[in-house]
């Protein structure tokens, strides 16, 4: 524990800082509630986006084999060309939003290739899409779990160090100054005997 002054003016100080630290422990406690909920149901719905994306790409491949074509269809005939991303805030923290994104499709000639390759590419570039939401979903996720964390050492900071210490302080000053103040009034008392004695002493002496 740090040294503190055992003044009037400290104990002061002490109680200013103690009901500063509880008037913001329950908004920190509350933010840190906010922070685990939106973390749960962002993970939630990031789970929710690449098991879709597992459907899919099963889905897909099931079939392509339906047609005996599985080589006439090259992936990386898509690609992403845009990712549009917004910007959203959850607990004070600015977080990505996925809004879409924008795909390119490589030249193919329509006479050689089989008349699902248009589908098949359409199917590619929602499975892409799903890569790229759950991505964002991910990194939402991570961005709030590091606030998570910050927040939730201040909380500790202040319940288990902070509002206990400030408390000590302020009995350990209280207690001191009462001490001081009894012994005041114990050394008021003594002096106004000791007057007392000492009228009476001269007054006897001045009778003789």
């Amino acid at each position: 524990m740090a040294t503190i002054k055992l003044t009037k003016n400290e104990l002061k100080a002490q109680k200013d800082a103690l009901k500063m630290y509880q008037r913001y422990l329950p908004t920190l406690t509350l933010k840190k509630q906010q922070l685990q909920s939106e973390i749960r149901t962002i993970d939630a719905r990031a789970k929710e986006v690449r098991e879709k994306r597992k459907a899919l790409e099963k889905e897909f491949s099931q079939w392509i084999a339906v047609f005996g074509e599985q080589d006439a269809f090259d992936p990386s005939m898509v690609t992403v060309s845009n990712i549009r991303k917004g910007q959203g805030n959850i607990a004070g923290v600015k977080i990505p939003v996925y809004e879409g994104a924008d795909f390119a499709r490589g030249d193919y000639d329509l006479y050689s290739k089989p008349l699902w390759i248009d589908l098949a590419a359409d199917r590619m570039e929602k499975a892409l899409s799903y890569d790229l939401e759950a991505d964002v979903l991910e990194e939402q996720v991570r961005l709030l779990s590091q606030e998570l964390r910050v927040t939730t050492q201040r909380v500790n900071l202040f319940e288990k160090v902070k509002i206990p210490e400030t408390k000590a302080n302020i009995k350990r000053i209280s207690v001191y100054l009462g001490d001081q103040q009894v012994a005041a009034v114990v050394r008021g008392k003594i002096s106004k005997k000791n007057l007392e004695l000492a009228a009476k002493k001269e007054s006897g002496e001045a009778e003789e």
